[in-house]
């Protein structure tokens, strides 16, 4: 409970499901009192608002926490279940316990928290939309960071998902350490990682 006896509510949502690189990454968020205006679904937003709209929420939050799930964690456990993890992993990692917790989608990790999924949360609830920035905008600057181990790959711009330069590196190149070898797409063009290109 804060000091006025409202309930904590942590808001939490993943990124990078559908990408064929990278981890799965997912932010919680308890927002303080002071309003922050222009939060909405990060995929609803660019990525200057973003990156403005993130640092207000690190600064102005009561409590925030990043987390993810690996390329291993996701090639072993798969993606729907490495999506929960790195969800259940950003809450356990607040600095306050919440009351409950809000959670994008139609799915629940396994924890001890009261909890309730809202499908559309990203764009309904305010703090699932600010989890959504956290998430967003830290995953975009990891694959930006990836970009410059594997240039040929574009990460910088695509950020791992799918897009026809992307395919067509995948087919020139074969498939890198950061791939997800299980992902159908990179399945079909590449057999061996070549770590070469890490270089």
């Amino acid at each position: 409970m804060t000091g006025g006896g409202l309930p904590l509510l942590a808001g939490v949502d993943e990124v990078g499901r559908g990408p064929l690189a990278g981890p799965v990454a997912a932010a919680a968020v308890i927002l303080g009192p002071e309003e922050i205006t222009g939060i909405n679904d990060s995929k609803l937003l660019g990525p200057r608002k973003r990156e403005h709209l993130a640092q207000q929420i690190r600064r102005q939050a009561l409590a925030w926490c990043i987390a993810c799930a690996s390329v291993t964690e996701i090639e072993q456990i798969n993606i729907r279940q490495a999506s929960l993890l790195a969800m259940r992993r950003a809450v356990e990692g607040l600095p306050k316990r919440p009351d409950k917790v809000l959670v994008d989608g139609n799915c629940l990790p396994q924890w001890s928290f009261a909890a309730e999924a809202i499908i559309g949360g990203d764009r309904k609830v305010k703090v699932i939309s600010a989890a959504s920035i956290l998430a967003k905008v830290w995953r975009d600057g990891f694959m930006t960071r990836l970009h410059e181990e594997y240039p040929a790959y574009h990460f910088s711009s695509n950020k791992g998902y799918p897009t026809p330069e992307h395919l067509a590196a995948l087919r020139n190149f074969g498939a890198t350490p950061v791939h997800r070898h299980s992902f159908a797409p990179v399945r079909r063009v590449c057999v061996d990682p070549i770590p070469e290109l890490s270089r």
